[in-house]
């Protein structure tokens, strides 16, 4: 499969997306628990966000998880499309 051809489908931006907020998802709740030895979400999301570093963070969070999620799924429809490639 071409790459034109998998960004053309509309399945593999649905896994971009999905893949993309699971891990924000995990990479959040990690971070935080490393970060102060539990769930303290408030403190978290404060931190991250106060003095003017909200839209940083947003800018921040949705391109990870776009790169993440991208990545991924390009690799899953890749892997899918050579396999299909082979079966043929």
């Amino acid at each position: 499969m071409k790459f034109k051809e998998m960004i053309a489908k509309k399945a593999f931006w649905k896994s971009v997306v999905l893949l993309g907020v699971g891990f924000l998802i995990v990479y959040n709740l990690v971070s935080m628990l490393f970060e102060y030895g539990g769930f303290d979400f408030n403190r978290f999301f404060t931190e991250r966000t106060e003095n003017g570093k909200l839209f940083r963070f947003i800018l921040g969070q949705l391109l990870a998880a776009f790169s993440y999620g991208f990545i991924i799924a390009f690799g899953q429809f890749r892997m899918r499309g050579k396999k299909d490639k082979d079966k043929k």
